[in-house]
């Protein structure tokens, strides 16, 4: 057992160091294409070697320095691909017509395969015809009437050329797939960012609603406390005092509508009446029974009065989660529960559907965005998600805080 776990390790610190190597090649090309410059010419000046002695005759200075400008160049092949291939040509045709017996142009094809991957389709085909045409002179010249190593040297020459453009779209290929990808992570980004905003103004607007609800009750009760003020003082306090009360949540309403993004009505007509609140929950359950969906709802803890926002909040939550039940759960039966605790409404709907499209933010009704615009607009605390056996669960929990003048 330790052995397998030093191999393991001693592979990992392998696979390691050549990821590094392989980056910082990436990174520093010239590096790599200078030592292939330099195996390159240690093949050439090994090939004017074995040509001496294969043909008998002294290798002159002024055909080894030619030698070195065949392969020295390929070293700025990916800086300057099309001055790195006249350099290599020019060199390389001087060598076919004035020494018999040369070796294959090593140069010229990595040159020429460089050429084909780096640059366009129409500049690479030309700058291919334009090497093979002094090539094969130099072939046919140093050949004699023998002509037949022409087809050979263009064979090679094509090959390096579709290697080199095959190299070349794969890489487009690849960059397209990369940009792609990357805007449509732009186009995601921005339609969740879109799906915020709309949904914040419609919890502004709904919260306006609210907002506008209670100061109409604070003016009916003015006007009543106003009306027996002298005849009956008793309910001229019962007036104020809920003309308090209902100022008090109207503030903290406000509070909470300052904190959204208020956008206009599309219809450009605000309705002033009041929002559905936690009681009215029940028939929202009872609804999607009619649907043929069984949904048991239960109340834990002792229900009290809660503010409007919240119990709004509430009703929109369990409302969101029992339709994307409906719509994409496939579910047999649904549980809603309401605990009351001493600081905190705690909200959960369960479902024994497969959970695997529901609630998220790209459905119609933007789902647990809205979710979580309206749970973080209270402060509270949302969870969504497949649940360990089947179906899917929806968490969330609302501070109860105590309106303040």
């Amino acid at each position: 057992m330790p052995e397998i776990q030093g191999y393991s390790q001693h592979m990992r610190q392998v696979s390691t160091t050549v990821a590094a190597a392989r980056d910082a090649i990436r990174r520093h090309p010239w590096w790599s294409d200078s030592v292939l410059a330099l195996i390159l010419t240690v093949i050439a000046v090994g090939s004017t070697v074995v040509s001496r002695t294969r043909y008998g005759f002294a290798v002159p200075v002024l055909a080894a320095i030619v030698t070195l400008f065949t392969t020295v160049p390929i070293a700025l092949r990916r800086y300057q691909p099309l001055g790195v291939l006249a350099v290599t040509v020019i060199a390389e045709t001087a060598l076919l017509i004035f020494r018999p017996g040369a070796g294959a142009p090593l140069g010229v094809i990595v040159a020429l395969y460089t050429v084909a991957a780096y640059c366009d389709r129409r500049v690479s085909i030309r700058a291919a015809a334009l090497a093979a045409l002094p090539i094969t002179v130099a072939v046919i010249v140093n050949n004699g009437p023998h002509t037949g190593q022409v087809i050979p040297e263009l064979a090679v020459f094509a090959i390096a050329w579709l290697l080199g453009d095959n190299i070349r779209t794969r890489r487009a290929y690849l960059a397209e797939l990369e940009a792609r990808a990357a805007r449509l992570e732009r186009e995601r980004e921005d339609k969740a960012d879109r799906a915020v905003v709309e949904e914040r103004a419609r919890i502004a607007r709904e919260l306006h609603d609210v907002i506008a609800h209670n100061v109409s009750v604070m003016v009916v009760q003015a006007a009543a406390g106003e009306d027996v003020f002298d005849e009956d003082p008793g309910k001229a306090r019962e007036a104020l005092a809920a003309v308090a009360s209902t100022g008090r949540a109207a503030l903290t309403e406000l509070r909470r509508l300052l904190g959204v993004i208020r956008a206009e009505d599309d219809r450009g007509t605000p309705a002033y009446a009041p929002q559905p609140g936690i009681e009215r929950i029940g028939d929202l359950v009872g609804q999607v029974r009619e649907t043929g969906l069984p949904v048991e709802l239960s109340v834990l803890g002792e229900a009290r009065p809660l503010p409007e926002g919240v119990g709004l909040c509430a009703y929109r939550i369990v409302q969101e989660a029992l339709t994307n039940t409906l719509k994409h759960a496939d579910a047999s039966a649904a549980h809603v529960q309401l605990r009351y605790i001493a600081d905190a409404l705690e909200l959960q709907v369960l479902d024994d559907g497969h959970g695997a499209t529901p609630l998220n933010g790209e459905t119609g009704g933007q789902g647990l965005i809205g979710m979580r615009e309206r749970v973080t607009l209270f402060g509270g605390e949302l969870t969504a998600g497949p649940r360990s056996d089947r179906g899917y669960e929806v968490r969330a929990r609302l501070p109860l805080e105590e309106t303040k003048p």
